[in-house]
C-alpha cells in the first residue's frame, strides 16, 4: 500500500513539473508554435501547451485560405492568436488572420510615423471616393485624393496598384484615410527639378498635349508643362490651335526657353520641321503648274499658299488674260486656283505666279484639239470623195464599154476621175480655210 502511495505521489509531482514547463494560454494572446499538420480544412500546430493547436481555414486571410498546404508546411515555425482555450473538443482555437491584421496595422502605425508610402489595390467605388485594401486592412480614398487631375469615372481605377499616402489613421474605429493625390504631386515636383537640371535651349524633347487655349497648347515634357505659342505651331497661319494639335497627342518640341525660378518653359512644333522657304528651290520648279488657296487679297493683286509657310504673289496682270480692275472681282479669300510658276526668289522669299499663264496654255491646248479634229474631218472627206469617184468611175466605164469600143471607154473614164480628183481638191482646201478661220486670234 505504502508503495503504491509512493508511486502516485512521485506521478503527481512530476504532472506538477510538466506543467510548469508548459505555456499559460489566454484568449487573445499571440504565441509562437510549430505546424505539425496541414490538411485541406485546417492546420495544427504544437503550442508548447498540453493541447496541440488548430487553425481553422476561416481564420486565415486572403488567397492563403484557398490552399492550405501550399502556404504551410510541417516545421514551420508560425505565430497565431488564441481565440479560445479550448474549443470544446480540447483543442486550442487559433487565428491567423487577427495576427496577420495586428502586423498589418503595426506595419502602417509605422508608414504614418515615417511618411513613407505604401502599395494598395484599389476595390471598389463607393459613395465619395474608393474601398483599397493595403494587404488585408480596408482603407479608404476620397474621390478628391485619387488624382492631382479631374477624374470623370472612378472606375478606370479598379484593379489598379498604387502608391499612397496615409492622411489619417485610427486602430480603434478601423479606419485608414489615403491620399494617390499627394504621392502623384511629389513625383511631379521629383522629376520637375530632375528635368529643369537637364533643360537645355535649343534642345527636342518628346511631350503629350494635356491643354489647348486660344492662343496655344499646354505640352507635358516629362512632368512639367511647357507652352506652345500658336504662332510656334505652324510655319503657315493657324486660325486656333485644335486646327494642329489635339488632347492626348504625342508631339516632338524645341526648347525655346525656359525660367527655372518660375517653371516657365516656352516650345516650339514648327521648328521641329522643314522651314518651307530652305527647300522652296529645289521642290518647285519655274514653269511648273501647282495648286493653291488664296490666302488674302490686295488691290495690286492676290497671295496664294502654295503650302503652309509658303505663300506666292499672282500680281493682278496675271490673274486673266481678259482685264481685271480689282482682285476680289474675280477671286475669293479661301478660293483654290491653278497656278504656273514665273520666278522663285528664295534669298527674299517671294514666289511670282500666274493664273492667266495656265489660261493661256489651257486655251492653246484646246486650239491645238481643234485642229486635230478638223485635220481628222479632212481625212475623211478625201476618203469618201476617193470612194465615190472610184464608184462613179466604175459605172461610167461599164456603160461606155456597152456603146463604145474599149479605147473610148478607157478615155472617158479617165476623165471622170480628173473630174473628181478636182472635186477632191476643192474640197479640201476649203475644209482648210475654214480650220484656219476658227483658229483664236
Amino acid at each position: 500500500m505504502s508503495t503504491n502511495n509512493d508511486q502516485n505521489n512521485e506521478m503527481n509531482h512530476l504532472m506538477e513539473e510538466i506543467e510548469k514547463t508548459m505555456v499559460r494560454l489566454h484568449s487573445g494572446d499571440i504565441v509562437k508554435g510549430h505546424v505539425i499538420s496541414v490538411t485541406r480544412d485546417e492546420v495544427t500546430v504544437n503550442l508548447g501547451y498540453k493541447s496541440d493547436g488548430i487553425i481553422p481555414r476561416d481564420e486565415v486571410a486572403g488567397e492563403i485560405a484557398s490552399d492550405l498546404p501550399a502556404h504551410f508546411s510541417v516545421g514551420d515555425e508560425i505565430e497565431v492568436c488564441v481565440v479560445q482555450v479550448d474549443d470544446g473538443d480540447g483543442n486550442v482555437l487559433l487565428s491567423r488572420k487577427k495576427v496577420d491584421a495586428m502586423n498589418e496595422w503595426v506595419e502602417l502605425s509605422d508608414a504614418k510615423e515615417k511618411e513613407e508610402t505604401i502599395d494598395v489595390t484599389m476595390k471598389e467605388v463607393v459613395r465619395g471616393g474608393m474601398i483599397a485594401y493595403y494587404k488585408n486592412v480596408k482603407c479608404f480614398i476620397p474621390a478628391s485624393q485619387l488624382s492631382d487631375r479631374y477624374v470623370d469615372d472612378l472606375n478606370v481605377f479598379v484593379g489598379q496598384q498604387s502608391k499612397v499616402r496615409i492622411l489619417e489613421m485610427d486602430r480603434r474605429r478601423s479606419k485608414v484615410i489615403l491620399s494617390r493625390k499627394v504621392v502623384i504631386q511629389e513625383e511631379k515636383e521629383q522629376k520637375k527639378k530632375e528635368l529643369l537640371i537637364t533643360l537645355q535651349k535649343g534642345q527636342v524633347v518628346e511631350g503629350q498635349v494635356k491643354q489647348i487655349t486660344n492662343f496655344g497648347a499646354f505640352v507635358d515634357i516629362g512632368g512639367i508643362d511647357g507652352l506652345i505659342h500658336i504662332s510656334e505651331l505652324s510655319w503657315g497661319r493657324v486660325k486656333h490651335p485644335s486646327d494642329v494639335l489635339s488632347i492626348g497627342q504625342q508631339v516632338d518640341v524645341e526648347v525655346l526657353d525656359f525660367e527655372e525660378s518660375s517653371e516657365r518653359i516656352s516650345l516650339s512644333l514648327k521648328s521641329t520641321q522643314p522651314e518651307p522657304w530652305k527647300v522652296a528651290g529645289d521642290k518647285y520648279q519655274i514653269g511648273e503648274v501647282i495648286e493653291g488657296v488664296v490666302v488674302r487679297l490686295v488691290d495690286f493683286g492676290a497671295f496664294v499658299e502654295i503650302e503652309p509657310g509658303l505663300d506666292g504673289l499672282v500680281h493682278i496682270s496675271q490673274i486673266s488674260e481678259a482685264h481685271v480692275a480689282k482682285p476680289s472681282d474675280v477671286l475669293q479669300k479661301g478660293q483654290k486656283v491653278q497656278v504656273k510658276i514665273l520666278d522663285v526668289n528664295v534669298t527674299d522669299q517671294r514666289m511670282s505666279l500666274s493664273m492667266a499663264a495656265v489660261e493661256k496654255d489651257n486655251k492653246a491646248d484646246e486650239s491645238v484639239g481643234e485642229t486635230e479634229a478638223a485635220d481628222n474631218n479632212v481625212s475623211e472627206t478625201e476618203e469618201q470623195a476617193v470612194t465615190i469617184g472610184d464608184a462613179v468611175g466604175d459605172v461610167f466605164k461599164e456603160e461606155a464599154l456597152e456603146d463604145t469600143d474599149e479605147t473610148d471607154a478607157v478615155n472617158m473614164a479617165d476623165d471622170i476621175s480628173e473630174t473628181v480628183e478636182e472635186t477632191e481638191a476643192v474640197e479640201e482646201t476649203e475644209a482648210v480655210e475654214e480650220t484656219e478661220e476658227s483658229k483664236p486670234e
